[in-house]
C-alpha cells in the first residue's frame, strides 16, 4: 500500500505486504512473519519465593470506571473479592468515601481529574516506563498502608513504549525485537502465555485459606445488555450530535436521520478518535468502522430517500471527489461550496443554486436530503455505468448437483417442489407489480446440462457441455428468462429434473465449471446476477478445479495448521476475480457427508459478497425445513449487485484496511459482486496527521450498485466523529461490540499467515495493552492488586475470551476442518450484532416464563452455574438454536411442551416442537419463530436433555467455563490478562 510522504506509522493500523485485500492467495504471502518478529531465544524469569501464599489472603478490587461519572476520581465502582495476586496488608479505602459529596457537583462534565501524586493531565502522552507509573508495590500513595504486594522476583517488565509495527489492529509484542522490551516465554497456559506459578493464586487456583469466588463480582454482560435497554431502550435516537455513542446493537431504539448516518449502516470502535498517531500508537484502541450499506431498517423508520439530479448528475467536490453532504459549507451568498473533507472551494453549478438565510444555510436546506441526512441516494447517469451503457436487472441462476447422493436423500425434489412457489417471491422494487429478475436452471454432475425454457416452447430443452477445459453457454436466446412469461414451461421443467436423474448413478461432480458457466451466462446476457448452487461432495472429476483432500489432523497445533484454512490457489484465484468483475456473486448450498475442503469451495463466495451454508450429513426429514427456510431468505433478501465503494475521510487520516467479502484490485476501491442486508465490510483508519477537536474527524462511505431492477444507483452514508487529545475521551466513547467485530476479523484474516498460537498470543496482549494504557493514563490511582476496566470496556474480556474459544482459533483435533473453516468465512463477512450474539450468546430461561406477558424472560449469564436441575432453557447464537431440558423438569412443563408424561418418554430423535393448544406450548413456538425471523440464517432446533451426549454440543457455547476444546473460563481470563497488565505497568 502507498505510504507517500507519511512518516508517522502507527503499529496498530500499519498496511504489510500480504495483508490488504486477500492474505492467502490473492498477492504472494509475506516472506517474513508478520506482526513483529518470532522465534527469539525463550528467557526463563524466576517466580516469586514459594511458601509465602499459603499465610496470606488478599482482598482485591475489580473497579469500573463509569463513563457516566462527573469526575473520575470518586466514580469509581469497587467490587470486593477474593485476590488475583497475592498481596500483603489490607485494601485501601475506596476513594470515593474521602470525597465529600458536594464534590461531585461541582466537577464539570469534560474536566480531567486534577493531577494527583506525580500523575500528569490525563492523554499525556508517555515519556517512557519512569513517566508516571502506577504507584509501586513497593512505595504505595499517600494515605495507604504500607505493605502492597510483594516484588514479583523478576517478572515485572517495564511499560513498553511504542511496540514494533504490526499489522492491521494487530500487534505482537515478541522477545528478541530490537530494543523492544520482550514478552517472556512462559511454561504455556491455556492462552499461549505463561502459566501461574507458585505465588500467582487467581480463580481456580486458589491457595489454602483462600476465600471462595463470588463469579457475580466480575462485569456481566447480560447486566450491561439489560442496563442499555432499561435507560436507552424504547428511545428515539437523533444523528444531529457529532461523536455521540449510539445505543447497543442488543437495544430496541428507532433511528432519526438528522444528519449522521444510523447506527444501523456504521458503527465505529471509538467515537473520539486521538487527535495525533502517538496517542493512537499509546492506546492501540483499533480506529474502525464497521459498514453495513444495505442494512434492514424497522419498519417505523424512514427508508433512503432518492435524490435524482438528471443528466447532470450528483454534486462533488472537485478535489477528492467527495459527494454533496451536510458536511459542505456554503459560501459567498450561496454561490460556492467549501468541501468539509478537503476544505477545496467549489463553484456551485448554475441549476443547485439557492439563497442562504441569516445562519448562512441554504433556503431549500430541509427540502434536500444530501444536505440535512446522513443517509441518502443519488440516481447515477451513464457516466457510472459500464461502458455508459444503461445497467440490465439481473438474473438468478440455480444449479443443482444432481449426482447420486443428492437423488437418493430427495434434495433434488425437495428443491424443485420449492422452486416452483419461490419464484413467485423474487425481489423485486417497491411498488413494483412483478419482479425483473431473470432466471436460469443448470443441473450437473460430471458434465453441465443447460435448459431453454422459452416461453413459446412446449416443453423444455436439454442442452449438454461435456468438455469442462472450455466451458461454453450453448444457447442464448431461452436460458435466462422472465419467471411470470414462462412459469409453465419452468414449472414443467422442475417436474421433470427428479425423475430424469432417478436412476443415476454418478457420484463424481465438477465445481469450478459451473461458476465459469455461471459466469459465461451472464456475460453473454450483460447483466450481473447471483449463482445459486446446491452441491455436496468434493468435486472428484477430471477437470478444471479438482480438489483432493488436504485435511490433516497431524497438522493441528503446528506451523502448518494455517496451510489447512489457505484456499487452493490457481484457477479458484482467478474464478473470484471474473465473478466481480461480472457482478456474479456467488451462494453455495452445501450438503457434504464428509470432508469438502470447505476453505477452497467457499473461498469463491466469500470474495463475492455471498453466504455458505452448509448441512452436515442432510437428512430430509431432520434439515429439509432448515435448508428451505435459508433459501427462502437468500432469494428475497434485499441486495444490489456489481458494488464498488470507496470510504473517503476528512483530512488527517484515511482508510487503509478492509475486511469483508469483498475484492480488492487496489487500496482503495472495495469491490463486491453483490452487496446485500446481511453483509458488512469493516474499514481500519490510520492518521496520516494530526486531527482537529475543533472540526472532528468526517467520513463518508459512497457506494455505486445496480438495484434489483436494474438502475444504477449511488448509496452515500456520512458519520462525523469527534477528536480528543485526552485519552479518556476515547476509552469512554468506545464501543465493546464494534471492537471485537473488529479483532474477530483481524483474528481470522491473521490465521491464514501466522500460527494459532501467535493470533492468541497477539489477542491477549492487546487486551493487556489497551487496558494497561487507560490504567496508566486515566484510571483513579490504586493498589495494584486491583483490576481497572473502562465502563465502556467492561465485558471486552469475555468477548476476547470466547472469541479465542472459537472453533477456528482453538485448535482441536475433535472438531472438524471444515466446520472450522466455515465460521472463519462466515465471520468475515458480519455486521456487529452478529459478532456480538455468536460470541455471547443468549441463554433464557423458560421454566418460569409468564405465559400472559409479551416480554420474554431476561437472559441469563453463560455459565453452567446458571443452569438448573428443574429448568428448561433456550440458547441462541445466531447460527445454532438449543432447547435445554434439566432431569428433574417438572412433568407439568414436559406434558405443556412435549405432550409425553415426563422426560423419560421423549423420543431421543426428536427435532421439532409439537403443535399444541396451550399457553405454554403457543409462547414457546411464537418466541422461536420471532428469533428465527429476525436473524439472517435459520437456526435448527436441538433438544438436549441433561446428561444426554449431545449435551456437549450446548455446553461448548457456555462461554463464561472452560472450554471444552480448551480455552480458560472467563474467572480465570481475567486474572490472566491482570496479570499481564501489572507486569506491563511495574
Amino acid at each position: 500500500m502507498s505510504q507517500q510522504g507519511y512518516v508517522a506509522t502507527p503499529p496498530y493500523s500499519q498496511a504489510q505486504s500480504g495483508m490488504g485485500g486477500y492474505p492467502a492467495g490473492f498477492g504472494s504471502a509475506p516472506s517474513q512473519p508478520l506482526y513483529g518478529h518470532y522465534g527469539g531465544q525463550p528467557q526463563s524469569f524466576p517466580v516469586p519465593p514459594t511458601g509465602v501464599q499459603h499465610s496470606l489472603v488478599q482482598e482485591s478490587f475489580i473497579m469500573y470506571e463509569s463513563s457516566d461519572a462527573v469526575c473520575h476520581y470518586c466514580s469509581a465502582l469497587k467490587v470486593v473479592r477474593p485476590s488475583l495476586v497475592i498481596a500483603v496488608g489490607p485494601p485501601p479505602a475506596p476513594i470515593s468515601q474521602a470525597l465529600p459529596t458536594s464534590h461531585l457537583a461541582q466537577q464539570p462534565f469534560h474536566s480531567a481529574p486534577p493531577p494527583a501524586m506525580g500523575h500528569p493531565p490525563l492523554g499525556s502522552p508517555c515519556t517512557g516506563p519512569q513517566s508516571h507509573r502506577m504507584p509501586s508495590p513497593q512505595s504505595p500513595p499517600a494515605g495507604q498502608p504500607m505493605g502492597g504486594p510483594p516484588s514479583m522476583g523478576g517478572m515485572g517488565r517495564p511499560y513498553p513504549g511504542p511496540p514494533p509495527p504490526g499489522a492491521g489492529g494487530f500487534q505482537q509484542f515478541g522477545p528478541g525485537a530490537e530494543g523492544q522490551p520482550g514478552y517472556p516465554q512462559q511454561p504455556q497456559g491455556q492462552f499461549g502465555g505463561q502459566m501461574a506459578g507458585p505465588g500467582m493464586a487467581g480463580p481456580g487456583m486458589a491457595g489454602p485459606g483462600m476465600k471462595k469466588l463470588d463469579p457475580d463480582s466480575i462485569p456481566s454482560t447480560t447486566q450491561v445488555i439489560e442496563d442499555d435497554q432499561a435507560k436507552r431502550g424504547g428511545q428515539v435516537y437523533a444523528t444531529n450530535v457529532r461523536g455521540q455513542v449510539p445505543p447497543l446493537v442488543t437495544t430496541n431504539f428507532t433511528v432519526q436521520d438528522q444528519g449522521n448516518a444510523s447506527p444501523r449502516y456504521m458503527r465505529c470502535t471509538t467515537y473520539s478518535f486521538p487527535c495525533t498517531a502517538d496517542l493512537a500508537k499509546q492506546c492501540q484502541v483499533p480506529l474502525a468502522t464497521i459498514i453495513k450499506p444495505f442494512a434492514t431498517v424497522p419498519k417505523n423508520e424512514t427508508p433512503l430517500y432518492v435524490v435524482n439530479h438528471g443528466e447532470a448528475g450528483p454534486i462533488r467536490c472537485n478535489r477528492c471527489k467527495a459527494y454533496m453532504c451536510p458536511y459542505m459549507q456554503f459560501i459567498d451568498g450561496g454561490r460556492r461550496f467549501q468541501c468539509g473533507f478537503c476544505s477545496c472551494v467549489n463553484e456551485v453549478p448554475a441549476f443547485y443554486f439557492q439563497h442562504l438565510d441569516h445562519m448562512g444555510r441554504r433556503v431549500d436546506f430541509y427540502e434536500r436530503p444530501e444536505l440535512s441526512l446522513g443517509s441518502y441516494e443519488f440516481v447515477a447517469t451513464l457516466d457510472y455505468c459500464k461502458n455508459n451503457k444503461s445497467a440490465s436487472p439481473p438474473a438468478y441462476i440455480f444449479m443443482i448437483d444432481v449426482s447420486y447422493a443428492n437423488v437418493k436423500s430427495g434434495l433434488v425434489r425437495l428443491i424443485c417442489e420449492e422452486l416452483k412457489t419461490l419464484l413467485d417471491n423474487l425481489p423485486r422494487e417497491e411498488g413494483a407489480e412483478s419482479s425483473t429478475v431473470k432466471v436460469g436452471f443448470v443441473t450437473y454432475n460430471k458434465i453441465l446440462h443447460f435448459y431453454n425454457v422459452k416461453s413459446a416452447l412446449a416443453q423444455p430443452q436439454m442442452m449438454v457441455v461435456s468438455d469442462m477445459a472450455e466451458m461454453f453457454v450453448p444457447l442464448l436466446d431461452g436460458f435466462l428468462v422472465n419467471f411470470q412469461e414462462s412459469c409453465s414451461v419452468i414449472n414443467n421443467l422442475l417436474d421433470q429434473i427428479p425423475d430424469m436423474f432417478a436412476d443415476t448413478n454418478e457420484s463424481e461432480t465438477v465445481f469450478a465449471p459451473v461458476i465459469q458457466a455461471g459466469v459465461e451466462a451472464l456475460k453473454a446476457a450483460e447483466c450481473s446476477g447471483k449463482l445459486f448452487i446446491f452441491h455436496s461432495s468434493i468435486p472428484t472429476a477430471e477437470a478444471p478445479g479438482k480438489l483432493k483432500n488436504r485435511d490433516d489432523k497431524k497438522l493441528i497445533n503446528t506451523e502448518k495448521e494455517k496451510t489447512l484454512f489457505q484456499p487452493q490457489k490457481g484457477l479458484y484465484e482467478q474464478l473470484s476475480k471474473d465473478c466481480v468483475a461480472q457482478g456474479c456473486s456467488v451462494d453455495l448450498f452445501l450438503f457434504p457427508s464428509q470432508y469438502v475442503d470447505m476453505a477452497t469451495m467457499g473461498d469463491v463466495s466469500t470474495h463475492t459478497g455471498g453466504t455458505v451454508h452448509k448441512y452436515s450429513n442432510f437428512q430430509l426429514e431432520l434439515d429439509g425445513e432448515h435448508f428451505l427456510s435459508d433459501l427462502r431468505k437468500d432469494v428475497r433478501k434485499a441486495i444490489g449487485f456489481d458494488a464498488i465503494m470507496r470510504v473517503r475521510t476528512s483530512t488527517g487520516f484515511r482508510a487503509t484496511d478492509f475486511f469483508g467479502a469483498v475484492h480488492m484490485n487496489n487500496t482503495t476501491d472495495v469491490e463486491m459482486a453483490a452487496v446485500d442486508c446481511d453483509k458488512a465490510v469493516t474499514v481500519e483508519f490510520k492518521h496520516d496527521d494530526t486531527l482537529s477537536e475543533e472540526t472532528g474527524a468526517l467520513m463518508q462511505c459512497a457506494l455505486l450498485y445496480t438495484t434489483i431492477s436494474g438502475q444504477r444507483r449511488l448509496r452515500i452514508h456520512n458519520l462525523s466523529l469527534n477528536c480528543s487529545s485526552q485519552l479518556s475521551e476515547l476509552y469512554k466513547s468506545c464501543e465493546t461490540d464494534a471492537l471485537i467485530n473488529f479483532f474477530a476479523k483481524s483474528a481470522y484474516r491473521a490465521m491464514l499467515n501466522q500460527p494459532l498460537k501467535t493470533v492468541r498470543e497477539i489477542l491477549v496482549n492487546q487486551t493487556a495493552h489497551m487496558l494497561a494504557c487507560y490504567r496508566k493514563n486515566c484510571a483513579s490511582p490504586s493498589a495494584a492488586s486491583q483490576l481497572i476496566l473502562p465502563d465502556a470496556m467492561k465485558v471486552f474480556p469475555i468477548y476476547m475470551n470466547s472469541l479465542m474459544k472459537t472453533g477456528p482459533l482453538v485448535g482441536s483435533a475433535e472438531l472438524s476442518t471444515d466446520d472450522r473453516a466455515h465460521q472463519r468465512l462466515s465471520v468475515m463477512a458480519m455486521g456487529v450484532e452478529e459478532t456480538q450474539l455468536l460470541l455471547y450468546p443468549r441463554l433464557v430461561p423458560l421454566h418460569n416464563m409468564d405465559v400472559a406477558s409479551d416480554v420474554l424472560p431476561a437472559p441469563v449469564r453463560c455459565s453452567e452455574e446458571r443452569l438448573t436441575d428443574a429448568g428448561m432453557f433456550l440458547l441462541e447464537n445466531g447460527h445454532s438454536l438449543f432447547l435445554w431440558l434439566g432431569q428433574a423438569c417438572t412433568p407439568e412443563l414436559v406434558q405443556s411442551i412435549f405432550n409425553v408424561p415426563s422426560l423419560a418418554h421423549m423420543p431421543s430423535d426428536l427435532s421439532s416442537l409439537p403443535v399444541l393448544d396451550n399457553p405454554q406450548s403457543k409462547k414457546l413456538r411464537s418466541m422461536i419463530e420471532a428469533l428465527l425471523d429476525q436473524r439472517p440464517k435459520s437456526m435448527k432446533l436441538l433438544i438436549v436433555r441433561q446428561k444426554d451426549r449431545s449435551e456437549m454440543l450446548f455446553r461448548q457455547h457456555l462461554v463464561e467455563d472452560k472450554g471444552l476444546h480448551g480455552g480458560a473460563s472467563y474467572m480465570d481470563f481475567l486474572c490472566y490478562v491482570h496479570r499481564e497488565i501489572r507486569n506491563l505497568l511495574t
